[in-house]
């Protein structure tokens, strides 16, 4: 596993060119409402596509499983997805797979894990948890009160994750893990569309939740839940969503392609900038994007959280990154992690040809092309790529794609099942 080839060049693109000679393309685009899709929208909305003779067309829609199949079906040129789906679709895995790539990362952070008030307050009890305590006290404190619920003969636990090939499912079950909790045999996890988890909680259908923004600050607002962890507490680096299209059609809209890229990367940085967040901010507080109350969105663009009902707060730097560090960059090494889990929690098998198959599906060959060999990372390796400070988890472990092998093996959590033939993700 320490020869995998990951920089998947298939020929340089030139740079776009002027774009005004060449007239307008109408690119129509599926995303889900959360404020991940920010980029993309601000793309949209405030001139970026349309300076590079782009017109995104934006169909909003209420699954990932919907998103995947409309690219597949060419419904969607491109399409908002959560970062791990080209990797499945590389590997052949879910009920409808279809090659898939990424070219571009929409940035950092915006996932929190959100446990129900009920819940939070048995783990205070039995934990004597502080009121901040940190993510892996957290874990640990849950996992005692699931102990409690066994001895009791209590029913299981349900929490909800949007995908089962997601970021949240991942991040969810490494935060279980970490605490000593197997996500397969202590909780039911079930697949919950982000914009009904907080009704979902509210109706005690589900115990806790790990989704994207907004829908954690709307449960902890409407009092509901208690946020316990977010994004940067457990993979600091993580790409959160992506942008995804088939590989054939980048194949024959190259020019197109690169015209995206320039216009995505200059929407990045509008939105990574302070002075800008009021005004998107409202756009995605539009009924045709996440329609949620503004100052929620503003806040959670601040990265200023309501934990709770109680007043209880906490500010994380960065919550949202969607430019700066190189968020954009489709880092093969991201893909290498995500394969990983996948193998983790037996939804993969381990081999050579899997991996690169896996690091295929992320394309920095192509955002060089569209930005210049200069926008790689100043860390960017030619084989892995890899970012070892960001790549540090909550519980101190660091990914080594070198070392591939033993780093899923040094899990005292992980699955032993065969992976499945296929399943019903929708």
């Amino acid at each position: 596993m320490d020869k995998i080839m990951t920089d998947n060049a298939s020929g340089s693109l030139a740079a776009p060119t002027s774009t005004a000679a060449e007239g307008s393309r109408t690119l129509r685009a599926g995303f889900i409402p959360l404020v991940d899709a920010s980029v993309l929208i601000a793309a949209a909305e405030f001139g970026f596509a349309a300076k590079e003779g782009l017109t995104l067309d934006l169909v909003k829609d209420v699954s990932w499983a919907n998103v995947r199949d409309r690219l597949a079906f060419r419904q969607f040129d491109i399409a908002h997805m959560l970062s791990p789906m080209p990797v499945a679709s590389a590997l052949a895995l879910g009920s409808n797979p279809s090659p898939t790539i990424t070219p571009f990362s929409l940035g950092r952070g915006g996932n929190a894990i959100t446990l129900s008030t009920a819940l939070f307050e048995r783990m205070q009890q039995a934990a004597r948890l502080a009121e901040m305590p940190s993510a892996l006290e957290s874990a640990r404190a849950l996992a005692m009160v699931l102990g409690e619920m066994k001895a009791r003969g209590e029913p299981t636990p349900t929490l909800g994750m949007t995908y089962p090939f997601s970021s949240h499912n991942y991040e969810f079950r490494y935060w279980l893990a970490a605490g000593g909790i197997d996500p397969d045999n202590d909780v039911r996890l079930v697949v919950v569309p982000p914009p009904l988890t907080s009704d979902a909680l509210a109706a005690g259908a589900i115990d806790g939740f790990c989704v994207g923004a907004p829908w954690n600050m709307i449960a902890s607002e409407r009092g509901v839940g208690r946020i316990v962890a977010a994004k940067q507490d457990i993979w600091p680096s993580a790409p959160e969503k992506v942008i995804g299209m088939r590989p054939d059609w980048a194949d024959a809209n190259r020019d197109t392609v690169s015209r995206l890229i320039v216009a995505l990367d200059r929407a990045a940085r509008w939105c990574d900038r302070v002075e800008n967040h009021d005004a998107l901010s409202q756009a995605l507080a539009d009924p045709r994007y996440i329609a949620a109350p503004v100052e929620i969105i503003r806040h959670v663009l601040a990265g200023e959280f309501s934990l709770d009902a109680k007043g209880n707060r906490r500010v994380i730097d960065d919550y949202f990154l969607f430019h700066g560090r190189s968020a954009n960059y489709p880092r093969p090494s991201q893909a290498l992690w995500i394969y990983s889990q996948m193998v983790r929690w037996g939804q993969a098998e381990m081999s050579l040809n899997n991996a690169r198959a896996a690091a295929s599906a992320y394309r920095p060959d192509l955002y060089r092309a569209a930005l210049g060999p200069d926008s790689a990372p100043a860390d960017a390796d030619i084989r892995i790529e890899g970012d070892t400070d960001g790549d540090r988890f909550m519980d101190g472990h660091v990914f080594d794609p070198s070392r591939f092998a033993d780093y899923v093996s040094g899990f005292a959590v992980r699955s032993v099942q065969s992976p499945p033939k296929g399943s019903d993700d929708h």
